[in-house]
């Protein structure tokens, strides 16, 4: 586990007045993608029903366990959030995990992408909405119950990026300092207590973004489902 708090410049090169920077964190990341990619390559490519295999099992597992997680409070059919629910809680997951490794950073102790992962959850918020609600209702929830309320619904669904990429980049950079405080104070002696704690509290805070993510998915499409129950009452 690297302990540098900000990430550090792999390569750099200045191209028409501009610094192209690579760093550690987009590095990292490259690997993390390309990993999941040739993983999800290997399971996906002989899937069988009559004869799985011990990998092909594993991965349904996984699929059945998140499906599990959204079926108890989704409104809109459950395999629609599975995909994108799942790759966020795995794809973090992994990130956090691989500052396991000896001399990888973890990318979601930078800001640069929590912030990236915050925007792709700030669009898919209005992509389900649209979807299943349509977009004349997505957009009225905005002056719901009043038109003077559209700069506050507005600026707090621009809020949720920033509240999600602090939490996330808070969480992360704070509980790597603590596993590194408690490893300095009580050595080296209890490795894996201190490497069992680190895997939890990672996959921990992956679970929470993912749960966060949902949540305002699902609280978009709640809010859909009580105009068009207005709608229909004042109709």
């Amino acid at each position: 586990m690297k302990n540098n708090v900000f990430p550090e410049t792999v390569w750099e090169i200045e191209i028409m007045d501009f610094n192209v920077v690579l760093t550690d964190t987009v590095v990292t990341t490259w690997v993390v993608m390309l990993f999941l990619a040739v993983f999800s390559y290997f399971i996906s490519r002989k899937l069988t029903v009559s004869q799985p295999t011990k990998l092909q099992l594993f991965a349904e597992r996984i699929i059945v366990a998140i499906k599990d997680t959204l079926e108890n409070s989704a409104v809109i059919p459950v395999w629609s959030l599975v995909p994108f629910i799942g790759t966020l809680w795995i794809f973090i997951g992994v990130m956090n995990l691989i500052s396991l490794i000896p001399y990888f950073h973890n990318p979601t102790r930078d800001l640069s992408t929590t912030a990236a992962l915050s925007v792709i959850v700030f669009f898919s918020i209005h992509y389900y909405g649209i979807r299943f609600g349509g977009l004349k209702n997505y957009l009225q929830r905005y002056i719901e119950p009043s038109v003077f309320l559209l700069p506050f619904n507005i600026f707090s669904d621009f809020s949720r990026i920033f509240a999600m990429a602090i939490r996330l980049f808070g969480n992360m950079l704070s509980w790597e300092m603590i596993i590194a405080i408690l490893i300095v104070l009580a050595g080296f002696l209890v490795p894996v207590p201190m490497m069992i704690l680190s895997i939890v509290g990672d996959l921990l805070h992956a679970y929470l973004f993912g749960l966060l993510a949902y949540i305002f998915i699902v609280g978009g499409l709640q809010a859909e489902e009580r105009t068009l129950s207005q709608e229909k009452k004042h109709g």
